[in-house]
């Protein structure tokens, strides 16, 4: 038994209570209203709440899943996940963001997978990366994901260059399936009245030299980074890159 790590979380949560400002809860105690539903990869590095400094209870949704995936398996149908629909059906949340990461370890296993047949041994583990290979073997084909289609990426600096090939297709390959799963949100039912956002959260310098940086990627389908720069204005510019 790990009495530091027990420690160590009580001690946290006490500066948690001391930072909520008096009546932090009044307004949701009895039901809750986010505008916000997130799905982001599971992965220590990556702090939903972090990455958009949400620090008040109420505004943000969160979702965690291995590859950030919006869907489940249901009767052998791919659908969009409870912890997805249930807030944009009965909580009046009226945005969702899915949100990917440079260097994920989901998406190396896929890539791994694809290329080898080898899976994780964990079933649990090997189930979500097996629902990652065929977004894989497709962003394969796509010569913006390989590098051979000769056109140039729309990013905000070159901080990629000097990483391994295989670390710039994985990260290609991240962005590649943060437009999948916008793409299956968008499809469902759930998601009719919602606005769809992809991201891709850098830890990496891949897109920037802003190490914590989420670059907008996707917005209801549209990738054009010119047209999300129009769409976030001049003064946020700096948040849509792309990798493809």
């Amino acid at each position: 038994m790990d009495q530091r790590i027990l420690g160590d979380l009580l001690d946290r949560n006490d500066d948690h209570v001391a930072a909520l400002p008096s009546g932090a809860f009044d307004r949701h105690r009895d039901g809750q209203r986010p505008g916000v539903v997130s799905v982001c990869c599971s992965d220590s590095r990556v702090s939903q709440e972090g990455m958009f400094a949400v620090d008040e209870p109420g505004f943000l949704f969160t979702s965690g899943a291995i590859g950030n995936g919006v869907s489940a398996l249901v009767d052998g149908e791919r659908v969009l996940d409870g912890s997805v629909a249930y807030p944009l059906r009965h909580t009046h949340t009226e945005v969702l963001v899915v949100v990917g990461h440079t260097g994920c370890g989901a998406i190396g296993a896929a890539l791994t997978a694809a290329r080898t047949g080898e899976f994780p041994a964990e079933p649990g583990v090997r189930a979500d990366v097996e629902a990652l290979v065929p977004i894989v073997e497709a962003g394969l084909d796509d010569p913006a994901v390989t590098g051979r289609g000769g056109g140039g990426s729309d990013t905000q600096s070159d901080g990629a260059s000097d990483r391994d090939d295989d670390a710039r297709i994985r990260d290609r390959l991240v962005e590649y399936n943060v437009h999948e799963q916008v793409a299956f949100a968008r499809e469902s039912e759930e998601t009719a009245d919602a606005t769809v956002y992809g991201f891709v959260y850098d830890l990496h310098g891949a897109y920037g030299d802003r190490d914590g940086a989420a670059y907008l990627v996707n917005a209801d389908g549209e990738r054009d980074p010119a047209a999300l720069r129009d769409l976030v204005g001049d003064a946020r510019g700096h948040h849509v890159a792309t990798l493809l």
